[in-house]
């Protein structure tokens, strides 16, 4: 099974962000750290890319945008609120 265009995509949002990544084989992809994130405006491609990119924007240093975001609204409901609740600065933005 080759790494899926969506884990490809994933790496490369983190990598904007700032983190170290690297691809070892069309099946396996390591992330090292800690690494210091820089908020950036990102894309969710999926449920997971999009989960993965929210806690990123969580430890992240700066305002992070996820663009397509409804991937992970739809997928963990409460999300906004739960995260809230638990000190998160969420603000849900409309798309033009």
């Amino acid at each position: 099974m080759l790494l899926s265009r969506q884990a490809c995509s994933v790496l490369y949002e983190l990598n904007k962000m700032g983190a170290t990544t690297e691809l070892l084989t069309n099946q396996k992809a390591v992330i090292v750290g800690p690494t210091k994130l820089t908020g950036k405006t990102v894309r969710a491609t999926d449920l997971r890319a999009g989960a993965s990119l929210v806690i990123a924007g969580l430890i992240a240093n700066g305002t992070t945008t996820i663009l397509d975001a409804d991937y992970v609204l739809r997928g963990y409901e409460g999300l906004v609120e739960k995260l809230t609740n638990v000190g998160a600065k969420i603000k849900l933005e409309k798309e033009d």
